[in-house]
């Protein structure tokens, strides 16, 4: 066989069942080996940017490593976006690309691109095989080192000549990685001080992070949770891997947190952090962070430990191991009795009642965003899975959307990127082929990938899209808003009339398309969309241009200047207004609800 056959051999001795791709010069050894293939199903995209995407959703819902392939040069360039958005976001993808003819290596030649210097600080590992006997072990080292430890992205770039080349196909394929070893297991000397110190722990909360949804840890923090009575704080990646219906489930932490969220981190004694890394979207100003905790901090990859925040204890490890050895420290088996914590649990229960999600309705009697997707939770509930773009319509998703179960909810955390939501969905619909998968896009985002639609349409993907439509960049004019005096600068998409017409384009791209433009409308489109299962629906709905997503803690400043609506701030220190009190906000609170109502 060709070195082309032993890469789809490979792939289907690792259990690959789909692969997105675009062909081109440099792989077109590996499309014709593709086009021989018996278990292997290709997904011929459009752009791609959405092969890495896919790639990603397919990934995160399945929690199998997802395959995408490029040809050299622009099409391997294009992959660059989802491989950073893997790399900050811990997805397993494995990127196969074609490169130009080992005689050329160096050349400049046309459509070569040194794909490996590119990449090199987004990938977990990147490697150019140049003997095609090599092929077998290479494929193999690329999904283990994705899929173990730390997940993440790695690159195999094969030139033209090395897929042509003839080769004996040897399975299994050896890996030898003296140098990769992963820490799984904890150290008991660090489980045990952790133990200690969460027994004597006042004011202690769960800081969980993604990381406890790639070990599919969720059923042993649920047990820790069960044994100790600790409240749960749960990021943006991290959405579902706690029950947001359980009484000690607080929400989400960062600039667009929950109020009892962040109240607790500012307040709290100890920050039990697993599977969190203390981005700035969490801790805001870093020096005024959790100023009274002292921190355990959980994670897989050491570099993350402390790296942020001195850690007191820190532990690397699997989230699932840590959280099963620390709850065999608590319950009646266990060495210490649950933290006393009623009067800390009280205090919470108070922000709770004081600050319950809400939004404004729109003066103008537009439809509101936050409406929208809590209608869609309720109308699709909580065996979809939601996939969300970047900006304010996935902040909406994650404050209005409910989420019980862990790999329900897709986003685009680290990276941000626009674009996400299409190619993802279509992703995950490919890995859950009997789940409703939901895409939330906004007008900005659908505008950069919504070729994949037809993608969708074509191969038999029916995801539905529901395209929040407020005519602007939203989140950067709510931004303008609030920090540059009201300038829009460039952030204004549409106009009086619908430009584009996004469902006349849904309806040419291959999908069912209808407009929604008043609250009555919503309920009945979702459920006409949930009832089309033949191809992709699009349901745009028109939405007001200022709403805004609250509550809001700007870039760069204290958690505790949180905003719960514009100029109402919960906590208060010595340099803040005398005159923010607690009964104003109390009746500006009660003011908002009745508007709600």
């Amino acid at each position: 066989m060709t070195g082309a056959d032993a890469v789809v051999r490979s792939l289907e001795e690792l259990g690959t069942e789909i692969v997105f791709g675009l062909p081109g010069g440099a792989v077109l050894p590996l499309y014709d080996a593709l086009f021989r293939a018996e278990k292997l199903r290709h997904v011929l995209v459009r752009h791609e940017q959405g092969a890495g995407h896919a790639a990603e959703g397919y990934a995160v819902a399945s929690g199998n490593v997802g395959v995408c392939i490029a040809t050299s040069g622009p099409g391997a360039t294009n992959l660059v976006t989802p491989i950073a958005d893997a790399y900050l976001d811990s997805v397993p993808l494995v990127a196969i690309t074609g490169q130009v003819g080992s005689p050329l290596l160096g050349t400049d030649a046309f459509q070569e691109a040194d794909i490996r210097g590119i990449t090199m600080p987004i990938t977990k590992h990147n490697l150019m095989v140049t003997k095609a006997e090599e092929i077998p072990s290479a494929i193999a080292t690329a999904f283990h080192i994705a899929s173990t430890g730390r997940p993440g992205p790695v690159l195999v770039d094969i030139p033209k000549d090395v897929q042509n080349a003839e080769v004996e196909f040897r399975w299994p394929a050896k890996v030898d990685l003296p140098g990769y070893k992963p820490n799984t297991k904890p150290h008991n000397r660090q489980i045990a001080q952790a133990a200690k110190m969460i027994a004597t722990a006042e004011r202690p909360v769960l800081y969980i992070g993604g990381g406890v949804v790639k070990a599919n840890a969720h059923k042993k923090l649920a047990e820790f949770v069960e044994a100790t009575g600790i409240p749960v704080v749960t990021t943006l990646m991290a959405l579902g891997a706690f029950p947001q219906d359980h009484p000690l489930y607080l929400g989400m932490p960062g600039m667009h947190g929950t109020v009892p969220a962040v109240g607790a981190f500012q307040e709290s004694d100890l920050l039990i952090a697993i599977g969190a890394r203390f981005d700035d979207r969490v801790t805001g100003d870093t020096d005024t962070f959790a100023p009274l905790a002292k921190v355990i901090h959980a994670d897989i990859d050491p570099a993350e430990v402390g790296k942020i925040r001195v850690a007191d204890v820190p532990i690397v490890g699997d989230a699932k191991k840590v959280l099963s050895e620390l709850s065999d420290y608590f319950g009646h088996k266990g060495k210490y009795k649950a933290p006393s914590i009623k009067p800390w649990i009280a205090r919470l229960q108070d922000l709770k009642e004081r600050f319950p999600r809400g939004y404004e309705e729109h003066a103008d009697g537009s439809l509101a965003p936050q409406f929208v997707l809590q209608t869609l939770s309720k109308t699709a509930g909580q065996d979809a899975i939601y996939v969300s773009g970047v900006g304010q319509h996935q902040m909406w998703s994650a404050q209005f959307i409910d989420y019980y179960k862990p790999r329900h909810w897709i986003n685009s955390g680290g990276a941000g990127t626009m674009g996400f939501a299409i190619p993802a969905a279509m992703g995950a619909k490919a890995a859950m082929p009997d789940k409703e998968v939901w895409a939330i896009d906004g007008d900005g985002c659908f505008q950069m990938t919504n070729q994949e639609i037809t993608t969708a349409a074509l191969e038999g993907f029916p995801i539905k899209v529901c395209l929040i439509n407020n005519g602007n960049l939203g989140m950067v004019r709510q931004w303008q808003s609030l920090f540059y005096d009201g300038h829009y600068s460039h952030t204004k998409l549409g106009g009086e009339v619908y430009v584009p017409d996004f469902v006349k384009l849904s309806e040419a791209l291959g999908a069912v398309s209808f407009r929604v433009t008043s609250a009555d409308e919503v309920e009945d489109a979702i459920q006409r969309a949930r009832e089309i299962n033949d191809r992709p629906v699009v349901v745009e709905f028109v939405v007001g241009e200022d709403a805004q997503v609250w509550p809001m803690i700007a870039a760069g400043t204290s958690n505790s200047d949180i905003e719960y609506a514009r100029g109402m701030r919960p906590f208060f220190g010595e340099e803040e207004s005398a005159a923010e009190t607690p009964e104003a906000i109390n009746d500006t609170i009660e003011a908002l609800e009745q508007e709600g109502n």
